[in-house]
């Protein structure tokens, strides 16, 4: 009898396999990883490789001595971040990529970091902090350097002139920082460490610590104005300026703005205190691309178009905060100043705003253009967060970080705050 029901089972597995049992596994696709000289991906590795339809898969680029990775090329729709060494790409079709590295100019001391204007496409890798101490110092970035000046900006950008000298090379910072950067330029526009990052610009993994930052419009801690890529990057310190004047970048824009590109900002921060006349942010003065995963705690203070973290907003801000104090006399906000939407050919007021909270406690305010006020306790509640589908978990104590997920919180002790933040 056991052969008899073992036989059935067998004619019956056959039958509905015959009959498209096929149909019931998942449909697959197949990635091909290959690298150009200079280094090589490392997760999953270089070769062909097949997995299930919707699957994330993790991209680890792994530059060897002396290079930098500068993009991924190929398929690339789905991936996440192509500037990024570390991203990942969702199968949803067979796809076929190239991790791509270039030898990377090794910056050492202040002589290097300046002669980055002499080859603003060119690809720069920081091999250690800059300071005081460092060679250099004296000459390029200091209070005395310059007659008085101090930096000169890498780039220059003056649309009324028609000159432009955009930087769209690389920039590693690799998590080093730059420290006490002197710029005393207020009869100047565009500035910052740098002056204006181009289209392929890129700039990341780099801190720019202590600044001391002065100049008359477009004025930044990092960056005067970015259209294009920055990610993983802070600015502590003062900045000053007349308008469109951040704590990270005085300006992250495109057309709209007369700039020739379209910015980014991921994952950076900005904090100490910043001071302008009108379009003055925590972060960013004047905002026209993305802003993702990005905080401030900056006091800032200003006239009109004042904002925590962006002064006045064309573009999508996402998964941002800020803390700090603001002030200014008209469009004040403590996120935003003034935000905007593209309606036709000229910007219009009143963007949206959702899933958006502030604490009216220690604020002071009750009353908000857009966002829901929360007294401190339910400002601490996981449960406030949650209700509006953030992407937060609890974590057990300060320090502590969850970085499956966008936001962490510790119940009860602190507000949300961004799981990759230090």
């Amino acid at each position: 009898m056991a052969r008899v029901i073992i036989f059935l089972l067998t004619v019956a597995v056959l039958i509905v396999w015959m009959t498209g049992c096929y149909i019931c596994f998942p449909k697959q696709y197949e990635l091909n990883i290959s690298s150009t000289e200079g280094g090589s991906v490392t997760n999953p590795g270089e070769r062909t490789f097949t997995y299930n339809a919707g699957t994330a898969v993790s991209l680890v680029a792994t530059p060897d001595a002396g290079y930098c990775f500068v993009n991924w090329t190929g398929d690339v729709s789905t991936i996440d971040d192509v500037n990024a060494a570390s991203t990942t790409i969702t199968m949803n079709g067979n796809y076929a990529i190239t991790a791509n590295f270039a030898l990377g100019i090794p910056v050492r001391d202040w002589y290097d970091l300046d002669a980055v204007r002499n080859n603003l496409s060119g690809h720069y890798v920081l091999m250690n902090d800059l300071d005081s101490a460092t060679s250099g110092y004296t000459e390029l970035a200091s209070p005395t350097a310059n007659g008085g000046k101090g930096w000169e900006p890498i780039g220059n950008w003056n649309w009324e002139q028609e000159v432009e000298e955009l930087f769209e090379g690389t920039f590693n910072g690799q998590g080093y920082q730059i420290r006490g950067l002197y710029i005393n330029r207020t009869d100047e526009s565009v500035v910052g460490l740098f002056s204006i990052v181009g289209m392929g610009g890129v700039i990341k993994n780099i801190g720019v610590v202590n600044v001391s930052v002065a100049g008359n419009h477009t004025v930044g801690g990092l960056v005067g104005c970015n259209t294009g890529n920055m990610t993983n990057c802070y600015a502590t310190g003062i900045v000053t300026g007349n308008f469109s004047v951040g704590g990270l970048a005085g300006l992250s824009c495109g057309p709209q703005l007369n700039c020739p590109g379209q910015g980014t900002l991921s994952n950076c921060y900005a904090m100490g205190s910043v001071a302008g006349n009108n379009f003055t942010g925590g972060l960013v003065g004047g905002n026209e691309g993305p802003v993702t995963n990005c905080y401030a705690t900056s006091n800032v203070t200003g006239n009109g178009y004042v904002g925590g973290l962006v002064g006045v907003n064309f573009g999508n801000v996402t998964n941002c905060y800020s803390t700090g104090s603001v002030v200014g006399n008209n469009y004040t906000g403590g996120l935003v100043g003034e935000n905007t939407i593209k309606d036709g050919p000229a910007p219009a007021p009143d963007g949206t705003v959702s899933d958006s909270f502030w604490d009216t406690q220690t604020s002071g305010q009750n009353v908000s253009a857009g966002g829901t006020g929360k007294n401190t306790t339910q400002m601490q509640d996981i449960d406030t967060f949650s209700g509006a589908t953030w992407n937060i978990t609890t974590v057990g104590g300060i320090g502590e970080r969850n970085t499956t997920y966008i936001w962490n919180i510790v119940h009860t002790v602190t507000y949300p705050f961004l799981s990759w933040q230090p």
